[in-house]
């Protein structure tokens, strides 16, 4: 146990009881697909906040005709005032292109159509994922309490360790040595930024609404550190506080396949080198993928010995080789396709829930 303080506010979680927290006017978003349908993780994060009454829970669903209707049964059955945006329903989908919305789909347009009706409904925005399966309810009392102390954006961060071995793979091997490779070579406030939170690409944060109102949204899996990079423009470091919510237990994914960590790299990098480029960050692309490899392995030095000194599983070879896989995605980011702040559409959030209640009731 430690009480060290990042360049940003470090909330410890020291053994006591969860503080005091506004979630009578927060509202939580958790984001599901398919996958998550009466799965023991999900089933148990809607269980916990049923004990909380947060003030509405919002679902941001990708999933299936067949599959949607099954969904939305399933979570009528939790005590909640909750909404079900099924986000790639017919009449959602005509919405967003009548207001050229439309494009590429993901996890983070998803969360973008979730969060703006959570903004437009509450002071305070929570949103994580669903496949935790440690998942603990008073994580979003830690999350929101410093919301109310002054602060305008709160992160999560935790360990990844299970089955004895490190987890976090796309965090440890792939985000932080390419930021500290960055920041070795240019000398920009928003990478010591970065470079401050615990635990980055954690699903887990919390703002004020109209933080949120004002994100410029990542549409697929770039989408925590896009929004790492709206935090910093409203927020700061002043404004930002990381929270220390204990150990959790995750799903994984394959590094290879559709939807795996190596498919994720590019959306992370991509995302990452839009922050810091809107910053005054000129990434030399030529050299910067051999200065992030010489990083990671070295890191990966100090992995295995923390491995070891907890008498953890640790296989350098497969280490490396995500490396080797990661490095690959080091380039220049492609068109910038992000969503634009719900502040800035003609769209009103009130009219993606309709669409959304009709396209389920569609579905038998």
């Amino acid at each position: 146990m430690e009480y060290v303080q990042e360049r940003i506010a470090t909330l410890h979680d020291f053994g006591g009881d969860p503080p005091v927290a506004p979630t009578d006017r927060a509202a939580v978003v958790v984001p599901m697909t398919e996958r998550e349908y009466g799965g023991w993780a999900a089933e148990r994060t809607l269980s916990e906040l049923s004990t909380l009454d947060p003030a509405r829970v919002v679902v941001p669903l990708r999933a299936t005709p067949e599959r949607a209707a099954d969904f939305r049964d399933w979570l009528a059955g939790f005590d909640l005032d909750l909404d079900v945006l099924w986000c790639n329903g017919e009449r959602v989908e005509a919405l967003l292109a009548e207001r050229g919305l439309d494009g590429a789909a993901g996890k983070g347009r998803d969360v973008w159509l979730a969060l703006g009706l959570a903004a437009a409904d509450q002071p305070f925005v929570v949103c994580h994922d669903a496949d935790v399966r440690s998942y603990d309810a008073s994580d979003v009392a830690r999350l929101l309490a410093p919301l109310e102390w002054g602060y305008d954006f709160t992160k999560g961060y935790y360990a990844r360790i299970e089955n004895d071995r490190l987890y976090g793979r796309l965090f440890r091997l792939l985000f932080v040595p390419l930021v500290r490779a960055l920041r070795d070579r240019h000398d920009a406030l928003v990478l010591g930024y970065l470079d401050a939170f615990r635990y980055a690409l954690s699903g887990e944060f919390a703002a004020r609404a109209d933080l949120v109102a004002g994100l410029r949204v990542e549409r697929r899996f770039g989408l925590e550190v896009g929004t790492l990079g709206g935090a910093f423009d409203t927020a700061g470091l002043a404004g930002t506080a990381q929270v220390d919510l204990g150990r959790y237990e995750h799903d994984h994914r394959a590094v290879s396949g559709p939807s795996g960590l190596a498919d994720m790299s590019e959306d992370v990098v991509a995302a990452l080198h839009r922050v810091v480029e809107a910053h005054g960050v000129d990434p030399d692309y030529g050299t910067l993928p051999e200065a992030y490899h010489e990083t990671a392995t070295a890191l990966c030095r100090g992995y295995e010995a923390d491995a070891r000194f907890n008498g953890l599983t640790y296989d350098r070879g497969e280490e490396r080789a995500q490396v080797d896989r990661y490095a690959a995605a080091v380039r220049p980011p492609d068109e910038d396709d992000r969503l634009p702040p719900w502040a800035e559409v003609d769209l009103d959030p009130a009219e993606v829930r309709e669409a959304a209640r009709a396209d389920l009731e569609a579905v038998a």
